[in-house]
């Protein structure tokens, strides 16, 4: 049985291309993931999504295996990459359990991902996951959010407004709860879609997300067989401190 729920998580999901509305432009992760890759070997790319890394990698000449849970990303993907002429091999797979026929010099996984492994025996299997098809002194590099308890201390309630691929505006009214003994916080979401001044829909979803705090990640990465290169506080490659906003992982397989 599989020991990842995040099959469970997947309502912000939903709506591949207003994922890519909303996300498709950021690329300050992939001018980090580039300073690493190597050309002519095959580098995996966990939780792809709709392709945003693995599409513009393939147009640079790298070699990309895409693996996500989601199938609705993952055809958005296919349709994405066959738009831009690219050939890249989409796996839908469970990351706890990946069964990709290759071992590759580079895995990375993006987009804070990691917080959808919300058990430590999940956090454990994708690591092993991953490292089972790295090769020797082979990278994995990802991000999660950094637990800054300022913010998760109280629950937080605030609207955030934005247009849809449609020119649809749409409000939405969040509210996420942090648990303190499982490290997770439970957002919900009510958004309504107004055309012009009239209301035409009501949604809402919710998403799960696991925080890891810096020395835990540090002692996780270990006892799964990882060395920590780099820890950064962005992917600016700022200091990871207690103020940054994320934490950014470079580990390679310790043998």
């Amino acid at each position: 049985m599989s020991r990842n729920v995040f099959e469970e998580n997947f309502e912000k999901y939903a709506d591949p291309e207003m994922y890519d509305h909303l996300y498709e432009g950021y690329q300050k992760d992939l001018n980090v993931i580039l300073e690493w890759a190597k050309p002519n070997q095959p580098i995996i790319e966990l939780a792809c999504g709709t392709g945003r890394l693995t599409i513009p990698m393939a147009k640079r000449g790298f070699q990309l295996i895409g693996v996500d849970l989601h199938e609705g990303m993952l055809e958005r993907a296919k349709q994405k990459a066959k738009e831009h002429s690219v050939s890249i091999e989409f796996l839908k797979q469970d990351c706890t359990e990946l069964a990709i026929p290759v071992k590759s010099e580079l895995v990375f996984m993006t987009g804070n991902s990691f917080q959808h492994f919300l058990t430590n025996e999940a956090q454990d299997a994708l690591l092993q996951s991953v490292r089972h098809h790295l090769v020797d002194d082979g990278l994995f590099i990802f991000d999660t959010r950094n637990p800054l308890l300022d913010e998760l201390a109280a629950i937080d309630e605030y609207e955030q407004t934005y247009s849809d691929k449609s020119g649809n505006q749409i409000i939405e009214f969040h509210r996420d709860e942090y648990n303190s003994m499982t490290q997770i916080l439970h957002c919900h979401t009510e958004r309504q879609i107004y055309q012009g001044e009239t209301l035409i829909s009501k949604e809402q979803d919710g998403i799960s997300l696991r925080y890891s705090f810096p020395l835990e990640m540090e002692r996780m990465l270990k006892e799964n067989g990882f060395e920590i290169l780099q820890a950064y506080g962005d992917w600016d490659k700022n200091e990871l401190n207690t103020k940054s906003i994320s934490m950014v992982y470079v580990c390679k397989t310790e043998k």
